[in-house]
C-alpha cells in the first residue's frame, strides 16, 4: 500500500498531531511537497500533502485561510501540514477551523521535525510500496509463466484471478469466450462480445475500459497478437482500479497469451507448406503419401469425410477472406477438429503492415470435416457477408468497389476423391461469381435447374446468334418459324401435337421445320442440334 497520513502520524519519529481532518487520514499521499508561496495551486498535481510555516500567510484571518484552504482542496492537496515554532507558536484558530469546515486534515509538525525528514519518510514509503508491488509482479510472473506451461492458458487465467482479486476471460479471432477464471465468469464475459469485435477494429496492442462505478465490476479488454489485426483479446474485471501489482500481473499475461495464442511466423509458413505440399498430393490422387505427410497435423481430417472450401477475393478486399480463415480455423479449435487451410495470394493473407495492397486476387483452399464446425462457420461468415453486400447495396443503389470474396462448397468427399471434390467447390465458386453471390454448395447447383446458369451474357450472345437468321426471317412475315422451332422441340419433334399447339396442318409445320435446317445449316436430326436451339431458345426467353 502507498503511504497514507495515518502511517505518517503513526509514524513513531515524525512525532504528529492532527489538528484537524481526523475522518480522511486513509487518503494516499503521492508526495511531500514544501512551499511558502500565498498560492502553491498552480505547482501541485494533486495527491500532495503540503509543508507550510506560514511565512507569507496571515494564517490568523479567517477569510484569507478560507480562501486558501478551499484553493488547496480544489487542487486535490490531500493533507496540510504546519510546522509550529517557526512563525507562529501554535497552529492559528481561523486555519484550524477552516481546515475542519472543509474536510482537509490538518497535521501539526513539531519544531524538532524538519520538513526533510516528512519528505523522507514518504519517500521510502513510496519506494518500498513501489518495491513490494515489483517483487508481487515478478512472483506473479513466474506463477504465470508456470501455469501457462503446465496447463496452458486456462492455468494462467485462473492464476491471474486469483492475482488481480477478479475475473479474466479469454476470446478469439471470432470474439467468442474461450476460457474464463473462475467459471462462474462466463456468463459476465460473453455479455462483452460487442466490447472485443470493437477492439478487434483497431490496430494492435489496443486496450479499452468497459464499466465503472455504476457497473457491478470495471473491465479491462486487451488485444493479443503482433500483426495489424488481434489474434484474440483478454477481458479482466475487478472491483475496482488495478493496483501496481496488478497491472504487473496483467502485462505478464498479455506476453504470455500472445506467445500462446500467436504462433511464430516461421512454424505458421512451415505449417502452411506442409497443408499445401498434403493438398497437392489429395488432388494428385495419391492419399496415402498425403496421409504419411500429415502425420498427426492433419491426420484426423484424411479419416473421415470432409468438404473442400475454396474462396477468392477481389482485388481490393483481402480482409474479409482472410476473416473467413480466422472463423474456420478458430471454429475448428474450439471443437477440437482438424482443419487444412492453404492460402495463396497477397501476403498469404496475413494481416499485417506490409501486406500487399489493391491489385492482386487472393485464394483460398480449405479441408474441412463434413458437418463439424469450421463448415459451420463458413456458412455462417458468408451469410453475413450476404447481408451486409445487400445492406450495402440498398445504401448505394449499386455495389462498390470493394466486393466480397466468393466461396465455393463442395459435397462431402474422402482422400481418394478429393480431386473431384476440388473441382466441385471450383464450379461452385464460378457459379457464385455469376450470380452475384458470396456462397454457393455444389448440392445446391445439382439440386436445382440448369435455366439460371443461361443468365450469363456469353450464353446469351450464343443464343441471339444462333436464333437471329430465324428471327430476322419472321421479322419480313414471311412465317413463324422461332414459335413453330420452340413448339416443335418441346412435343420432343411429335408433328402432330406440335401442330395442334400451333393451330396449323402438321404439313405445315413440315414445311416451317425444313425452312429451319436451310436457313440454319443444320440438321434437326442431330440431337446436339436440337439441345443447342433449345437452351438457346430458353436463353432468349429468359431475357424477354
Amino acid at each position: 500500500m502507498p503511504p497514507t497520513l495515518a502511517s505518517l502520524v503513526h509514524h513513531s519519529a515524525l512525532k504528529l498531531t492532527v489538528r484537524a481532518g481526523e475522518d480522511r487520514l486513509d487518503v494516499p499521499v503521492r508526495w511531500a511537497h514544501v512551499s511558502e508561496l500565498a498560492d502553491p495551486v498552480p505547482y501541485m498535481e494533486g495527491g500532495e500533502l503540503l509543508l507550510i510555516t506560514a511565512l507569507k500567510l496571515d494564517a490568523e484571518d479567517p477569510r484569507a485561510m478560507r480562501r486558501y484552504v478551499r484553493r488547496l482542496v480544489g487542487a486535490g492537496v490531500v493533507g496540510l501540514g504546519f510546522a509550529v515554532g517557526v512563525n507562529y507558536d501554535q497552529i492559528p484558530k481561523a486555519l484550524v477551523d477552516t481546515a475542519a469546515e472543509e474536510g482537509l486534515p490538518l497535521l501539526e509538525v513539531p519544531r524538532r521535525t524538519p520538513f526533510i525528514a516528512i519528505s523522507k519518510a514518504v519517500s521510502a514509503a513510496i519506494a518500498a510500496d513501489q518495491y513490494r508491488a515489483v517483487t508481487a509482479g515478478f512472483a506473479a510472473q513466474r506463477e504465470l509463466t508456470r501455469q501457462a506451461l503446465a496447463d496452458g492458458p486456462q492455468g494462467l487465467l485462473t492464476v491471474l484471478a486469483a492475482q488481480v482479486d477478479g475475473w479474466a476471460a479469454l476470446y478469439d479471432t471470432s470474439g467468442a469466450v474461450v476460457a474464463t477464471a473462475p467459471e462462474w465468469a462466463g456468463r459476465r464475459a460473453a455479455r462483452l462480445t460487442a466490447d472485443v469485435e470493437r477492439l478487434r477494429e483497431r490496430p494492435a496492442p489496443a486496450s479499452s475500459v468497459v464499466g465503472g462505478p455504476d457497473h457491478e465490476d470495471r473491465v479491462e479488454l486487451h488485444s493479443l497478437g503482433t500483426g495489424r489485426r488481434p489474434k484474440a483479446a483478454l477481458a479482466v474485471g475487478t472491483a475496482a482500479a488495478l493496483g501496481t501489482a496488478e497491472r504487473y500481473a496483467v502485462h505478464s499475461a498479455i506476453a504470455l497469451l500472445t506467445l500462446t495464442t500467436e504462433r511464430s511466423r516461421s512454424l505458421q509458413a512451415a505449417e502452411q507448406r506442409i497443408g499445401a505440399a498434403v493438398l497437392r498430393m489429395l488432388l494428385a490422387g495419391q492419399p496415402d503419401h498425403a496421409r504419411a505427410v500429415a502425420g498427426e497435423l492433419f491426420g484426423a481430417l484424411l479419416d473421415a469425410p470432409f468438404r473442400v472450401i475454396v474462396g477468392e477475393s477481389g482485388t481490393a478486399d483481402h480482409d474479409s477472406l482472410a476473416g473467413l480463415a480466422e472463423a474456420m480455423e478458430s471454429a475448428a479449435a474450439r471443437s477440437g477438429e482438424a482443419v487444412l487451410v492453404v492460402p495463396e495470394g497477397p501476403e498469404q493473407l496475413e494481416r499485417s503492415d506490409e501486406a500487399a495492397g489493391p491489385g492482386k486476387a487472393a485464394r483460398l483452399v480449405v479441408l474441412a470435416v463434413d458437418g463439424g464446425a469450421a463448415v459451420d462457420a463458413c456458412r455462417e461468415y458468408a451469410s453475413a457477408l450476404e447481408a451486409e453486400r445487400a445492406a450495402t447495396d440498398v445504401r448505394e443503389q449499386g455495389g462498390g468497389e470493394d466486393e466480397p470474396p466468393v466461396v465455393g462448397l463442395s459435397a462431402p468427399a474422402g482422400p481418394v476423391a478429393a480431386a473431384v471434390a476440388h473441382k466441385q467447390a471450383e464450379q461452385a465458386l464460378s457459379v457464385a461469381r455469376r450470380r452475384g453471390r458470396v456462397f454457393v454448395e455444389h448440392e445446391e447447383m445439382a439440386a436445382g435447374s440448369v435455366l439460371p446458369l443461361l443468365a450469363d451474357d456469353a450464353v446469351r450472345a450464343f443464343a441471339d446468334g444462333l436464333l437471329r437468321p430465324l428471327s430476322e426471317h419472321d421479322a419480313t412475315g414471311r412465317g413463324d418459324l422461332v414459335a413453330s422451332l420452340r413448339a416443335w422441340l418441346s412435343r420432343h419433334g411429335q408433328w402432330d401435337a406440335a401442330a395442334a399447339d400451333l393451330g396449323v396442318h402438321r404439313h405445315t409445320l413440315r414445311y416451317r421445320m425444313r425452312r429451319v435446317e436451310e436457313i440454319l445449316g443444320r440438321s434437326l436430326d442431330d440431337p446436339d442440334v436440337r439441345m443447342e436451339l433449345w437452351l438457346a431458345l430458353k436463353a432468349t426467353a429468359a431475357t424477354e
